[in-house]
């Protein structure tokens, strides 16, 4: 929008459709995603698996053009990233731990997602704290859960109590982390709505717009705001509230730097293509839900920018977790420390902030003009870098795919990102970018927009810690 002005203009990414196998418009990155496989995820007639080469499903077929290139349930999800040629998708095969801080290439700390479809085999205390820690960290969770009673290897544990106990008994914070719980339910033959947002970028993403999903036996779950006031409702049953605490189909949460997600039944993610001897239904392509629009929204939220790098344990080191910055929010209603142009810091309404009432607002004049906002930090010795988090919406009154307005992100005289009109947003998106060194640095955000058109670079609820 202009700034104190109304302007009517539709975001770049609301009009845009998913069709299998096709790259969405946003810009290049790599987005590292790691599915797994070490909890029976192939126990019974489930074949939740991206495909039966692992870990890296390219030595299966390296050009895969459908779901039937590779071979699994889940082939129609991985295949649709892979061909965006902005992912990098392993597996975690049966047999393996996962880790958190480790060595090994395929150590949660290397990747910038992790996909837990239906587990069926309860997670050791140890694979617990990785994953909270990893997510803590700034890795994007994306859980799939199934109905109660769904025990596919008969070992005592369903995907209800197996999410339910890592929620509740994690060794990290048992305390209601995310927000919410898994219902023990079996709902048979619903179609849940999404929830109207023009803003959320899982409802309205890349890959297409949300309209609702598919139960053919699964669970929901039950939001907790007071414990945690970022969860979201998505998706919600019919007969509920939607935006309510009860019903819920599809939530979003974060924890610390990272995201969580969790979908209640595995139907909407099988493709019906897999292993031979498998009964599989394909929700993937049931047009009674947006289920691919719906899987691949979240994964892209949840991998965030693709530059994150969760921080391994740094041994032997007093590297702090502190936050860094002054004023990460600005809620103290002035800039200090922050060094702002005039007007940045602001709570004007015309724009939304992220949290709070106040947030950092870049151009949106809709003429030639240069903003800048910039903090001066100390990375403490100990550490081997620093993380810097924030939470970026992209407004823009321009058209096509030339950056005509652009907000550069810089640490020092280092580029850590740049961003244009060409990546507006539907809301605030989170962004994760890594700051290498140690000692004074000076993060400094600057926007500068061209002489026509309006488009604006809102910030809030900033992060720098050290790793």
């Amino acid at each position: 929008m202009l700034k104190r002005a109304l302007l009517a203009v539709a975001l770049l990414t609301a009009g845009i459709t998913y069709v299998a196998g096709a790259a969405p418009s946003q810009a290049a990155a790599v987005h590292r995603v790691l599915f797994d496989n070490t909890k029976a995820e192939t126990a019974g007639n489930a074949d939740w698996i991206i495909s039966t080469a692992q870990p890296d499903p390219l030595a299966q077929n390296a050009n895969p053009a459908s779901e039937t290139s590779w071979t699994g349930a889940l082939s129609a999800w991985g295949v649709a990233l892979q061909r965006t040629g902005q992912y990098s998708l392993k597996t975690l095969p049966a047999g393996n731990t996962i880790t958190y801080g480790g060595t090994g290439a395929l150590d949660l700390k290397n990747f910038d997602e992790f996909v837990m479809p239906e587990p069926n085999s309860p997670l050791s205390a140890a694979e617990k704290s990785a994953i909270m820690r990893f997510i803590q960290a700034g890795g994007g969770f994306f859980l799939i859960v199934d109905h109660t009673a769904s025990d596919r290897n008969n070992d005592g544990w369903d995907s209800v109590r197996i999410a339910n106990d890592l929620l509740s008994n994690n060794g990290v914070d048992n305390t209601d982390p995310f927000g919410f719980s898994i219902d023990v339910n079996n709902i048979g033959t619903e179609n849940p709505v999404a929830v109207s947002s023009s803003t959320d970028p899982v409802i309205n993403g890349p890959f297409g717009k949300v309209r609702g999903s598919i139960i053919r036996n699964g669970s929901t779950q039950t939001l907790h705001p007071a414990n945690n006031a970022a969860v979201k409702g998505l998706v919600y049953r019919s007969g509920f509230t939607p935006g309510g605490t009860t019903g819920a189909f599809f939530t979003t949460s974060t924890f610390g730097a990272g995201r969580v997600a969790v979908w209640g039944d595995s139907s909407p993610i099988d493709d019906g293509t897999g292993q031979s001897g498998n009964t599989l239904y394909d929700g993937w392509n049931d047009t009674a839900g947006t289920n691919a629009a719906l899987a691949l929204n979240a994964t892209a939220w949840l991998a965030g920018s693709g530059s994150s790098t969760p921080p391994p344990t740094t041994p032997g080191g007093t590297c702090s977790s502190s936050e860094l910055l002054g004023n990460p929010g600005f809620e103290t209603g002035s800039a200090s420390p922050w060094t702002a142009s005039s007007g940045v810091v602001t709570s004007d309404t015309s724009q939304p902030a992220h949290s709070g009432s106040w947030k950092a607002w870049l151009n949106g004049y809709g003429s030639a003009h240069t903003d800048t906002l910039s903090q001066t930090v100390t990375i403490p010795s100990g550490c081997t870098r620093a993380t810097l988090s924030f939470w970026l919406l992209i407004d823009t009154a321009e058209t096509g795919t030339t950056a005509y307005d652009k907000l550069t992100v810089t640490a020092g005289s280092t580029t850590l990102a740049t961003y244009s009109n060409v990546n507006a947003t539907g809301g605030y998106q989170q962004k994760s970018l890594t700051v290498s060194g140690t000692g004074s640095v000076k993060v400094t955000f600057t926007g500068v927009e061209g002489s026509k058109l309006a488009t604006s670079f809102v910030l809030d609820d900033l992060s720098i810690k050290g790793a």
